[in-house]
């Protein structure tokens, strides 16, 4: 599957305007567990751990030992959370508004 063909970036950015505009998250939860297999869930909540965990500081070893999650994808969830302007650090502050103080 090409991952730069038009019709990715165009279905992809149709699926975000409509996560965005529901805030259903159980209704968000069962869509995900309908299109994706049971191995890529499990491939997405990894990736979000392994960004949770980078933020609090969690060894790099340690991550890949609690998650199964290869060193390789970790440095690159590293280097995304050092970007400027970081979607990964958006999302972090979206889950502490949600967390609440």
């Amino acid at each position: 599957m090409k991952t730069d063909a038009p019709w990715v970036t165009e279905n992809l950015a149709e699926l975000s305007q409509i996560l965005a505009k529901t805030d259903d998250a159980e209704l968000i939860e069962s869509f995900l567990r309908a299109i994706l297999t049971p191995a890529e869930t499990a491939d997405i909540a990894g990736r979000w751990a392994l960004v949770k965990a980078l933020k609090k500081k969690v060894p790099q070893r340690e991550i890949a030992g609690r998650f199964g999650i290869s060193l390789c994808k970790i440095t690159r969830g590293s280097r995304e959370l050092k970007k400027p302007n970081s979607p990964f650090e958006g999302f972090l502050d979206l889950l502490e508004e949600r967390k609440g103080p």
